[in-house]
């Protein structure tokens, strides 16, 4: 009986052959997940049905399309730009910022900025540029390569003041921000960093404009700081206004060194050369998991730099990228600063999908994840999307007034990496109602696919 049983079943793997060979060379497609329930949460919601919501979701292995809500509509992105800058930077900056640039003559070395805003910056800093000039022992020249205003097109003026809107600049030091600490005690005591500016600091009057918030106002167009009474101890920055005249100053403070201002001209016919800073990476993680405008809009100077090493404008890599490297997009960004404080900058939801996807097929994953805000680990995701197990999205947050997004990867419960935009814009409602339903919704994403 044994053996007529061991006969069938080979019959019936021999018959089974062809249908077994057809199957492994053409294995069934993955079937599309289920998105009514998807659909119903976003339209019925009442935080998001009175405000525009754009949705899409891509499969970041396969770049199968999973889902779509007005996927092909424009909306203001916020700081998803920042993922543009990270692009741009990946294809022109190289591995490491270019510090600064220089030639020498004789007994002068005459240098320039690139962009690098790292030079004694308070959160990624960086010594190489000033232990180099320290060090030399020609006379020193600083040349101001020709630069972006100060502030990008359609920023807001009165933001002027707070810590993430500090003013570009070609040779940036300090983060172009002054940083106080207050301290209380039988003698309260205020330190500055650069201490330059300490000649300039005066209680604040009685009549001055400030918000409820404040610990430091400072004059419009002018390098006059006035400082709040404090009760408790706290730490701020506030942006300075930049200048060539103010770098030379802060450079030669700095320094303990003369260093004297010279017309910038172009050095083509000459060995100019670069000094290379900190790993480029330390910049785009710093930028990305903590929303750093400065750090953002300092990149594509650096860029352009490196397309025209004399002159530093924004709109060069924002042209070159586009052209050469983001020509796929599904539809044409608007795109205009690095940073996305500019409300002119426009971009679809799909198009910021198309964006990941780009990223996670040139970029190991392991590194692309690692530069980005975790959910319930680092950035300015930390306190939402948590997991005792760890992480399970990662991405890169965008908020300015009535707009709230979040674009980036998430893991989901049955190990489908999906790249992701959720876009806000136009809403009434508090911030952290939004943001407390888009974790809702993904949370489902993430537990029905």
């Amino acid at each position: 009986m044994l053996t007529a049983f061991c006969r069938r079943a080979a019959l019936l793997a021999f018959l089974l052959l062809p249908t077994l060979a057809a199957v492994a060379a053409n294995p069934p497609t993955p079937r599309p997940p289920d998105t009514a329930w998807l659909t119903k949460l976003l339209t019925e919601s009442a935080v998001l049905r009175q405000h525009h919501v754009g949705v899409s979701l891509v499969d970041a292995t396969t770049g199968e399309t999973l889902y779509e809500q007005q996927a092909d509509r424009y909306f203001l992105p916020a700081s998803t730009m920042k993922l543009f800058s990270l692009y741009a930077g990946l294809h022109l900056l190289g591995d490491s910022l270019p510090s600064l640039r220089y030639v020498r003559h004789q007994d002068s070395l005459i240098f320039w900025g690139t962009g690098d805003p790292t030079l004694l910056h308070g959160d990624v800093p960086s010594r190489r540029a000033f232990d180099f000039l320290a060090s030399r022992p020609e006379k020193l020249y600083y040349a101001s390569v020709p630069c972006v205003p100060a502030f990008g097109p359609s920023w807001s003026w009165d933001d002027y003041n707070y810590y993430y809107q500090p003013e570009r600049g070609p040779f940036p030091l300090y983060g172009h921000t002054v940083r106080f600490y207050a301290r209380t005690g039988p003698t309260p005591h205020l330190r500055l960093v650069p201490h330059y500016f300490a000649p300039v600091v005066e209680p604040m009057p009685a009549n001055y404009p400030a918000a409820s918030d404040d610990h430091v106002r400072r004059a419009v167009l002018e390098n006059r700081f006035f400082v709040l009474p404090w009760a408790k101890n706290w730490i701020d920055e506030t942006p300075f206004r930049v200048g060539p005249e103010l770098t030379r100053l802060l450079l030669q403070d700095t320094l303990h060194r003369p260093v004297t201002a010279v017309p910038f001209r172009s050095h083509a016919a000459e060995t100019v050369y670069t000094l290379r800073g900190l790993p480029a990476d330390s910049l785009y993680r710093r930028m990305l998991q903590v929303s750093d405008n400065f750090l953002a809009e300092q990149l594509l100077l650096m860029c352009a730099g490196q397309l025209r090493p004399d002159s530093l404008n924004s709109a060069l890599p924002i042209k070159v990228t586009l052209a050469n490297y983001l020509r796929d997009l599904p539809d044409a960004p608007h795109w205009v600063d690095g940073s996305g404080l500019s409300r002119q900058n426009l971009v679809t939801p799909r198009d910021l999908t198309v964006l990941l996807l780009k990223l996670h097929q040139e970029v190991t994953e392991a590194r692309l994840l690692s530069l980005l805000a975790a959910g319930g680990g680092h950035g300015t995701l930390r306190r939402v999307y948590r997991d005792p197990k760890g992480p399970w999205l990662w991405g890169k947050t965008g908020t300015l007034s009535n707009t709230h997004n979040l674009c980036g990867y998430l893991r989901t419960k049955s190990g489908r990496l999906v790249a992701f935009s959720f876009l806000n814009n136009n809403y009434v409602v508090p911030t952290s109602a939004v943001r407390a339903e888009m974790e809702r919704v993904l949370t489902q994403v993430r537990a029905r696919w």
